[in-house]
């Protein structure tokens, strides 16, 4: 049995009386005290003796058992189940996704896990530590889990955001190479991902603030809300990058063509400058018998002269509107 913690809380604190996941039907248990099961990857055998024993709805529980199972709220009778995802940066660039479900009854709590690398051990404790908060429960920790979950996406962004910032300088400075450009419309595809399979967390989210169902009591909304909030900044935060990598090609691509512009320009003032040169150099080098000057004595200082002239003249007109 892949049971990772299977503790009975009273008073929002941990009872002495021992959590056993048999598969045998339970009584209810006394006001104020409730079970919190966690599950993790657990088969469809294992998964069929809890619900045996906490009565869970066998659609629920074949949702509990896809790991690619999109967030969302349902109600099954006096039970509430939640669905939703987790992300975490892999090596690289990469996201891994997983999953996490909860089975919220009058008096239990069953998290089931699949693919996440950060457990609830952490939080656990640190709810345990906190027993007037625990003591609201199951909606409070029901929150304190989502809440979890959507803190968990802020590394991500915080990793993206740094490389989307590199790629972004870099571009100022030089038209992206191709291994960038490949790593941008990488980036922009993860980024896709992550709205497409985050996304439906603000839903869920929402309607657990804003909508009467079981288990939830509306005082307890508030919590969620504040959850609402967080998932809210952070599609927010990825509308952003989103955007940013868009932008970051056309950026260069106008920094390219200012820059190939600068390079026109001063190609074509060099080219009028010389040509003034060739162009007199041409005449007097066509070999005619009768031309003037040709034997005026002062003719080839003249001529060199007047070159020199007219080229400083335009170096400096040039030079004047920039273009040099």
């Amino acid at each position: 049995m892949t049971i990772i913690a299977a503790r009975r809380y009273a008073a929002g604190k941990p009872s002495e009386h021992a959590v056993r996941v048999d598969g045998v039907a339970r009584p209810p248990l006394p006001a104020g005290s409730f079970d919190w099961i966690g599950l993790a990857e657990p088969d469809a055998d294992e998964m069929a003796l809890v619900a045996s024993q906490f009565g869970l709805h066998p659609l629920a529980v074949e949702d509990a058992l896809n790991p690619q199972q999109m967030p969302k709220v349902d109600i099954y009778g006096a039970q509430l189940f939640i669905a939703a995802r987790t992300a975490a940066v892999e090596e690289g660039d990469n996201i891994g996704y997983g999953q996490t479900a909860l089975f919220l009854g009058a008096d239990f709590l069953v998290t089931v896990r699949f693919g996440s690398v950060r457990d609830h051990a952490t939080l656990r404790r640190r709810l345990e530590a906190d027993p007037l908060r625990l003591a609201e429960g199951i909606d409070y920790v029901a929150h304190a889990i989502l809440d979890f979950i959507v803190d968990g996406y802020q590394p991500i962004l915080d990793r993206m955001e740094d490389s989307v910032q590199q790629i972004e300088e870099a571009a100022i400075e030089a038209f992206p190479q191709p291994s960038t450009i490949r790593r941008i419309f990488r980036l922009r595809r993860r980024l896709r991902r992550f709205e497409r399979i985050i996304g439906p967390m603000e839903e869920v989210c929402e309607r657990l603030s804003t909508v009467d169902l079981p288990v939830v009591d509306p005082a307890a909304r508030v919590w969620f809300r504040d959850v609402l909030d967080h998932v809210r900044r952070t599609m927010i935060r990825l509308g952003g990058l989103k955007e940013t990598l868009a932008s970051v090609v056309e950026t260069a691509s106008l920094l390219e063509q200012h820059r190939q512009g600068d390079m026109t320009r001063q190609l074509a003032a060099w080219a009028a400058i010389l040509a003034v040169p060739t162009a007199i150099a041409g005449v007097y080098g066509m070999n005619f018998e009768f031309m003037p000057e040709l034997h005026w004595r002062f003719g080839y200082f003249a001529v060199v002269g007047a070159m020199a002239a007219i080229c400083g003249g335009l170096y400096w007109r040039f030079r004047r509107i920039g273009w040099l």
